[in-house]
Formats: structure tokens, sequence, C-alpha cells
């Protein structure tokens, strides 16, 4: 398969693995759950296995970590 066939504009529904994802439903990007913004596939580093979302960069991975409560030595 192409690289880009069967993907177009359209989100991609992924389960996120210990390290690696699963592409469920393919699509060209995913979205960030913090900012909004759009992640192309390619490009996608940064997630949650236990909360099943997507993040743009490491900083908006650790902003969702403290809004989970999710850090060793934050107070819940």
């Amino acid at each position: 398969m192409n690289r880009l066939e069967g993907r177009g504009n359209r989100e991609a529904k992924i389960r996120y693995l210990d390290g690696d994802f699963q592409i469920l439903m393919p699509g060209s990007h995913v979205t960030c759950a913090m900012t909004g913004e759009t992640i192309p596939v390619d490009e996608l580093r940064y997630w949650s296995v236990a909360r099943q979302e997507a993040y743009v960069s490491c900083a908006a991975s650790l902003d969702a970590e403290k809004r989970a409560g999710a850090l060793p030595n934050q107070k819940r």
C-alpha cells in the first residue's frame, strides 16, 4: 500500500500501547488532547496508554500528567 493511499485528510483512530500504537482506522492525523492541534500520524511521538490520548509535544504530555495528578511527587 502506498504511504498516503487510503488515508485522506481524516482523523485516524488509534489504540495507544506501551512503546507503540495500533491503527484501528486509517487516517492522516490525530488530535492533541491538550492543545487541540493536529498531529500527523507519521510524527506521533507522545501519548498516554492509560488515558488513550495523543499529545503534540513532550510539554503537552507533561501538562496532561499534571492535570491527571499522575506525577509521583504530586499531591492528589
